[in-house]
């Protein structure tokens, strides 16, 4: 298939696991530009599994860990069915699905730095006879990296503006930024929880999924001990290159600070966005003195009170979404995938090591083949 036609699919759950993104993407001038996209259900009980694991709530047997790395894959793959249904003239054109998989643990420092995602990538190249690139990040953590974010070049490539300082903010589970600098630099790290901590609690204490509107928060007032404290982490003091996950920022961690049980829900829950905003504006204050825009993009952007909470810490700088620069701040990441799959295939490296901090650039992914 001519590269110059081909269209890729990419597939993403992130750290929130509150569904799986979908984007269909074509190239110009090497450019990805988003022709269609949707946000795919994940079934109750599995997203229960895959939040019980990611959290530490639960420890697998070897047998569940299979069983639950197939059902991913499963579902990845009726995500992709279910955009494709929405375009079948599309469907042959299709060149190779970038699937990220499911996050299940990310633990890219220590004597065995690892990074683990499920969805079984020859599951998916199987149902959709489309080749699947997968394993994105294992490349990068190999080369001493952190193995994330590696959104940043999708972002340069979109949304630099030459003599412009700007910062992307990716508001999914996990807050992170990527600087674009004036003189053409790009770097980036995750700064800390976004929304992945106020679902859980909103979770808990309403039986919602998440935060809608962010109306939990704002019926509670900001606890300034318990924020304190939560703020006090290490993690928030590390230099980049950094990264982080649910593994770290999940209940159990809020939990260990006996404030938090003292408190009234709603009051944790506007603490915990309190927490979100301060830890992203103080990041952002620290290592992108100099940037007048802040384009968030990822489900946060949902969350009026939590853009209104980032807007007034950073009363110097524009905050806006990336949809204001027409990109779609939905499916950003879905379509970064689709990129990654495509510099695989044509044997380009994927990460940026001023990111990431791995030892060189380097190819990411591997290609599982679809049935011929």
């Amino acid at each position: 298939m001519d590269d110059a036609s081909a269209l890729y699919l990419g597939l993403i759950s992130g750290t929130s696991a509150d569904g799986i993104d979908a984007a269909l993407v074509r190239f110009e001038n090497d450019k990805p530009q988003l022709i269609d996209a949707l946000a795919h259900p994940w079934p109750a009980a599995l997203r229960a599994r895959i939040l019980a694991v990611a959290q530490d709530e639960t420890r697998l047997d070897l047998d569940a860990y299979g069983r639950l790395d197939v059902a991913v894959g499963q579902c990845f793959a009726d995500a992709a069915h279910a955009l494709l249904a929405r375009h079948p003239g599309h469907a042959s054109a299709v060149r190779a699905i970038g699937s990220h998989g499911q996050t299940l643990r990310h633990r890219p420092s220590g004597e065995q730095p690892f990074t683990l995602q499920v969805g079984d990538p020859s599951v998916i190249a199987e149902r959709c006879g489309v080749d699947v690139v997968a394993d994105f990040r294992r490349a990068d953590v190999a080369a001493g990296g952190q193995g994330a974010p590696l959104l940043p070049a999708v972002h340069a490539m979109l949304l630099a503006r030459p003599g412009q300082s700007r910062v992307v903010l990716n508001l999914g589970g996990i807050a992170n930024i990527t600087v674009l600098a004036a003189n053409g630099g790009v770097f980036g790290f995750d700064t800390g929880p976004a929304n992945g901590l106020m679902d859980a609690w909103s979770l808990r204490h309403r039986g919602q999924a998440y935060d809608a509107d962010g109306a939990f928060a704002a019926s509670g007032r900001v606890d300034a001990s318990l924020l304190d404290a939560l703020l006090a982490d290490p993690y928030f003091a590390l230099p980049p290159p950094k990264s982080t996950g649910r593994e770290h920022f999940h209940l159990a961690w809020l939990e260990s600070y006996q404030r938090a049980a003292s408190l009234a829900p709603a009051d944790v829950q506007a603490t915990l966005l309190e927490l979100s905003a301060r830890s992203v504006a103080d990041a952002i204050e620290r290592h992108a003195t100099d940037a007048i825009d802040v384009l968030a993009c990822g489900g946060g952007v949902h969350n009026p009170v939590l853009m209104c909470r980032l807007a007034g810490l950073m009363p110097t700088r524009v905050v806006t979404t990336t949809a204001e620069h027409g990109i779609d701040p939905d499916y950003l990441e879905a379509t970064a995938f689709a990129w990654l799959a495509r510099q695989r295939l044509l044997g380009l490296p994927g990460n940026l090591p001023a990111v990431t901090g791995a030892r060189g650039p380097r190819v990411l992914g591997a290609v599982y083949a679809a049935p011929r």
